[in-house]
């Protein structure tokens, strides 16, 4: 990948535990005015290349015992917007980087997760964010 393309284009998510995660998404919304839903909660944004296409920022309340963050002992996990996940997890690959699984699809974009120098883990996503104005328009965070 040449010094040219992005690699990481924003954040698009934040992921944390907590002992009782849906009163906590309750609270943020109560105390703070985040528009919740039982993933947490969906911030929208506009793209700065493209004013007009919207791009989203997940947030999400996840149980003190989930396993979705191991091997990473840390009680959060940062979701990297990305473009071009092939060719990034290609040259993550050629640079030592431990790559934890597959590049998996879905309808509302391509998820792989990485390690950190430090073991913690990261997501990097590859968003269809059309897929989230299409199923949440006026149900967001903004």
């Amino acid at each position: 990948m040449s010094k040219n393309n992005k690699k990481v284009t924003g954040v698009g998510g934040i992921f944390f535990k907590c002992k009782e995660p849906n009163q906590m998404r309750e609270w943020y919304d109560k105390n703070l005015g985040l528009v919740t839903n039982e993933y947490g909660s969906l911030f929208e944004f506009r793209q700065s290349d493209d004013p007009e296409k919207k791009g989203y920022l997940q947030w999400s309340t996840f149980s003190e015992n989930t396993t979705y963050f191991e091997p990473s002992e840390k009680d959060f996990m940062i979701n990297y917007r990305v473009e071009n996940i092939e060719a990034l997890v290609d040259e993550l690959k050629a640079s030592g980087v431990t790559v934890l699984d597959d590049i998996e699809t879905y309808e509302y974009g391509k998820f792989v997760h990485i390690l950190d120098p430090e073991n913690n883990k990261i997501e990097l996503w590859e968003p269809v964010d059309q897929v989230f104005t299409d199923s949440y328009e006026g149900q967001t965070t903004k």
